[in-house]
């Protein structure tokens, strides 16, 4: 399961589930609703979202006994859509053909103050003077976590 569970109706008991019908190894790409990237300073509304739609990492154990939770780091040339992938190219989140490609992103009522702003620290070189360090890392850990249980 690749960052679906979060859609789930009813996540633990879809997890218990999986775990009933998979006689192998069972192996989720999720994310820890406790991690903060550094996009979610301009969108706290992210933050919210991902706490209140990703089940915190607990449930993997409650619902599939014994799990292994590994971080994921991200390359940083990640051309996958997913929310965080742009962790190293902020410039892309100002792209709403990119933006429309996230889950995440159609679920915030407003993002033009935190986008706006975005764009304000991109053109002053702020954005550059508090977070770009990340820009010379080759990968980064966003919060991602594959979740593994046999």
């Amino acid at each position: 399961a690749v960052l679906t569970v979060h859609h789930w109706p009813d996540p633990l008991a879809g997890l218990r589930e999986l775990r009933r019908v998979v006689r192998g190894r069972i192996v989720i790409l999720t994310f820890d609703p406790a991690a903060r990237p550094w996009l979610t300073d301009y969108l706290p509304a992210l933050a919210a979202l991902d706490e209140a739609r990703m089940p915190p990492l607990e449930v993997y154990a409650q619902a599939l006994g014994q799990v292994r939770i590994t971080p994921l780091d991200i390359p940083h040339d990640c051309s996958d859509g997913f929310l965080y992938a742009f962790w190293a190219r902020p410039e892309a989140y100002l792209d709403a053909r990119i933006r429309s490609g996230s889950s995440s992103f159609r679920a915030l009522a407003d993002t033009g103050a935190g986008l706006e702003r975005l764009r304000a620290d991109l053109e002053s070189g702020e954005w550059d003077r508090r977070y770009g360090g990340l820009r010379r890392h080759d990968a980064y850990d966003a919060g991602y976590r594959i979740v593994s249980a046999d």
